[in-house]
């Protein structure tokens, strides 16, 4: 498969509203595909839905916990691609709410895998998994052979759709494959939580953004451009059946502190002349983590094309004009 090969294509997307999700969807239309979106909750705020695109794809309403909706997707639409990326996607609402994380994550997997494996159309399949799902290693950086010890909800979570997954591709000989990425920013994420939006929107507030850390922990972040590439890469090298069941881990490989992301993002801005708020709390975080993409490097051929500051000001770029429209209709 090809990238030209992608038109009149059937893709399924569940997940499309998300940051990523919505960028990808994006992305398949551009390219021609015939693209169905799987959608639980209406959310006008999504890149989706500001792009347009929302307007140009197949949308179902529904969850992918019922698994008589998904065998009917698969089945009328003649899917041949699946981009399984719904999930409940953050740690914090997993500690609050397992049982949502769990149903979700992890029966959402098993379900979509046994509509596709019952299906005869599907060619090939992406699961979005995570770095959480690694848990905590010493060794630096994790490497897709580690072993998964996530031991919170949300971690655990991807790690069993990911033996789903594999338990999937090994006893049916399924076209699937696994991707892990790490914290992923860009227009789109309105977790205003999150280091990267959360401090977007501190500075075109005028307000100093808080650090609660010391601002010394290291992650690696991958802006969504990026993130998009990966997968395309990945699922038009998927006709190889050597890769099914294979997981890939897709980052920089040039891990970055708090404070330097928070450096970056002012330098990106505005306002420059603002400074972070430092509160050196959370003691007990973990100082490091992140990943190798050696593999996807060597077997895909794929590394990220954005600079740290290109899709910081892209990035930035995004959420001016996002809120600065909001500001006008809230007036």
């Amino acid at each position: 498969m090809t990238a030209d090969s992608w038109r009149d294509r059937p893709v399924l997307v569940t997940g499309c509203t998300g940051m990523l999700g919505s960028w990808l969807t994006s992305a398949l239309v551009e390219r021609g595909a015939d693209v169905i979106g799987l959608v639980r909750d209406w959310t006008p705020q999504s890149q989706l839905v500001l792009s347009g695109t929302y307007h140009r794809i197949k949308i179902v309403r529904g969850s992918v916990t019922d698994y008589m909706l998904l065998e009917r997707i698969l089945v009328k639409y003649g899917v041949e691609t699946i981009i399984h990326l719904a999930a409940q996607s953050t740690a914090p609402i997993g500690r609050r709410n397992p049982l949502l994380t769990f149903e979700t994550n992890i029966r959402g997997t098993w379900l979509m895998l046994e509509a596709a494996r019952r299906v005869n159309t599907v060619k090939r399949m992406l699961l979005a998994s995570s770095d959480k799902a690694y848990g905590t290693h010493e060794q630096l950086p994790y490497t897709e052979d580690l072993p998964l010890l996530a031991c919170y909800p949300y971690g655990v979570s991807k790690a069993c759709a990911e033996m789903l997954a594999r338990a999937y591709a090994s006893t049916y000989d399924m076209p699937v494959v696994i991707t892990r990425l790490p914290n992923l920013y860009g227009g789109g994420d309105l977790n205003w939580n999150r280091i990267i939006p959360g401090t977007i929107r501190s500075i075109i507030q005028g307000k100093r953004p808080v650090i609660r850390s010391d601002g010394s922990p290291k992650r690696d972040y991958l802006f969504v451009q990026d993130a998009v590439t990966a997968y395309f890469r990945l699922a038009e090298a998927l006709d190889d059946p050597t890769l099914q069941g294979q997981v890939f881990n897709f980052g920089t490989d040039v891990p970055q502190s708090v404070l330097a992301i928070v450096q970056a993002i002012i330098a990106s801005s505005d306002h420059p002349e603002i400074k972070p708020l430092v509160m050196g709390q959370k003691p007990n975080e973990i100082h490091a983590q992140y990943m190798s993409s050696v593999k996807a490097k060597q077997l895909l051929g794929w590394t990220p094309a954005y600079t740290l500051e290109q899709a910081m000001h892209e990035t930035w770029v995004w959420y001016k004009t996002f809120l600065g429209e909001n500001a006008k209709h809230n007036t």
